[in-house]
């Protein structure tokens, strides 16, 4: 089937890589979100000829509707904190590459499915936050959701021609370890912004890069792979692996283990995502066995690195525990870049919220993962302030 894309988040880092595997493709782009960067999308607009744009910021859209006003076949902008979800809704695509960083990103994955499309998955927040209600509307809407991440593509590509997902006993799930590998506790201490952003092996947005060098973004992964796989949390297994090679592994009943490898680049796993079942060329830099001195595995430090703590403790406590750790970690990480709080105290206040928040009286609702989030950020800007 021909394929028309919507790509949410197409001004950040996973959606402008998601264009140009779009663009090798010849994919038609139905429609882009963003937030408010409006030359970068301006350009994507000059480029690849959407029929909608949906920008959130409002200011940032109405200077992107001043400059379309003088051009020819302009798309049609959708305006507002809703913008991105009535894109995702919209008849036009038959597949939506999700991108959102964030909780942000529930709703438009919602609408997305609820409309009928195949999900490309890199809003890993969808999964942490509302992971059973995702699940059951792919299930009614009989709708196909494929991992972006990384880790979480190359679990999918090894379970592959399996042919029953029983035979499945754990998988292990890489990390680079980020810029702070081998830290203390006393050596976090004075740590920076620019140290924090510095990623050895990756490229990313300023938010994911931090929950790099925190961890966090591990044990999002892990939440989120207990969803797409559906896994007790003992058959998952971090391992911290440098070279940024081995993207992940699955073990079988019979102690076979399967690894998908390649080069750190996003290229690979978006163009999976896009093109499942097949395989086609991708341009991406070919992986070079006889530049690899090392393959090497380490354990994850939770003590050390508080906000993968908290996410094991989430996990453990269950129910909308997830939601707080998430909406606590989006919360610290914006005080972090705006220079508000230190690097620990981003493990710190989020180790905090699931440990603290009570939520035993709230059910598993829609309203209630935004509620729950509500109060993970209440209780972080409260401890900044005190």
């Amino acid at each position: 089937m021909e394929k028309q894309i919507t790509v949410l988040g197409s001004t950040g880092s996973i959606g402008t890589q998601t264009l140009d595997v779009a663009k090798n493709l010849n994919y038609e782009v139905f429609g882009l979100s963003a937030y408010s960067k409006v030359d970068v999308i301006q350009k994507q607009i000059e480029e690849f000829s959407p029929k909608v744009v949906a920008i959130t910021n409002e200011e940032a859209a109405y200077e992107l509707k001043n400059r379309l006003n003088r051009k020819a076949n302009a798309p049609l902008l959708l305006i507002g904190d809703k913008a991105a979800e009535e894109l995702a809704g919209l008849k036009g695509s038959n597949i939506l590459l999700n991108a959102i960083v964030g909780i942000a990103g529930l709703n438009p994955t919602l609408s997305a499915i609820n409309s009928g499309k195949d999900i490309a998955l890199a809003n890993k927040e969808s999964l942490v936050t509302g992971g059973k209600l995702v699940l059951d509307a792919i299930e009614n809407n009989n709708v196909k959701l494929l991992p972006v991440d990384s880790e979480h593509s190359a679990i999918f590509q090894c379970l592959q021609g399996t042919p029953s997902k029983s035979t499945l006993s754990k998988i292990y799930l890489t990390a680079s370890g980020g810029p702070f590998f081998g830290y203390t506790k006393e050596k976090l201490k004075n740590v920076t912004k620019q140290d924090a952003l510095k990623h050895p092996n990756w490229d990313m947005g300023a938010k994911i890069t931090i929950d790099s060098a925190t961890m966090m973004n591990k044990g999002l992964e892990f939440i989120e792979a207990m969803w797409l796989f559906n896994l007790k949390p003992q058959q998952i297994e971090i391992l911290v692996h440098r070279q940024s090679i081995v993207h992940s592994m699955v073990e079988f009943l019979d102690n076979a283990i399967l690894a998908q490898l390649g080069t750190p680049d996003m290229r690979i796993p978006i163009q999976y995502a896009l093109t499942w079942p097949n395989r086609v060329y991708c341009n991406s830099e070919p992986l070079d066995f006889m530049k690899i001195n090392a393959l090497t595995f380490d354990k994850a430090d939770e003590t050390v690195f508080e906000c993968l703590s908290a996410c094991m403790l989430a996990v453990k406590k269950g129910g909308l525990y997830p939601c707080i750790a998430n909406g606590s970690n989006e919360a610290a990480v914006q005080l972090f870049l705006n220079d508000e709080i230190s690097f620990l105290d981003i493990g710190k206040y989020v180790l905090g919220a699931v440990s603290d928040l009570d939520l035993s009286s709230m059910q598993y609702t829609l309203e209630n993962i935004f509620e729950a989030d509500k109060l993970a950020r209440e209780y972080v800007y409260k401890k900044c302030k005190n």
